[in-house]
């Protein structure tokens, strides 16, 4: 009798152990704050950006579409498209191997890969947008693109 119910502890452990790992898939969306402006080729680079630093590899780029894949330590491996507009963007899950992706589930460490990509977007398009102004202040124009009179 202890030998299975040391089994039957053993097996519950398995369990909750593969139950932790797994988490509902994310598909962030983010629309972006009406202070940002980008035009499409800082929104196609803040994403190319986020990935390359992220160490995603950048496997197509379309106009409203950029694919990419990471492969973390020759073992797991995702794959995304970023299907972007001017003012919105998703990263959508499209493949994986050894996240154990079942029934809407995947490992937590892609959504965390993914939450990660999300913030770097956004983060890459606040300080283009943040460069951009402060450019524009050195040339002379306003935040508002009115000239500056010096005096």
């Amino acid at each position: 009798m202890p030998s299975l119910f040391r089994a039957l502890l053993i097996a519950l452990a398995l369990v909750s152990v593969t139950a932790c790992t797994s988490k509902p898939l994310m598909n962030p969306g983010r629309s972006l704050p009406t202070t940002l402006h980008p035009n499409d080729e800082q929104m196609k680079h803040a994403i190319l950006t986020t990935l390359v630093k992220r160490k995603w590899e950048v496997q197509r780029i379309d106009p409203g579409l950029i694919q990419a894949q990471i492969t973390v330590r020759g073992e797991f491996h995702a794959e995304i498209d970023i299907p972007y507009t001017l003012d919105f963007y998703q990263i959508k899950y499209r493949d994986s191997r050894g996240l154990d992706y079942k029934d809407g589930k995947i490992h937590k460490n892609y959504n965390r890969w993914v939450r990660l990509l999300d913030k770097g977007i956004l983060r890459e398009l606040r300080d283009d947008q943040a460069n951009t102004t402060a450019r524009n202040i050195a040339g002379g124009v306003t935040p508002q693109g009115v000239p500056q009179t010096v005096q």
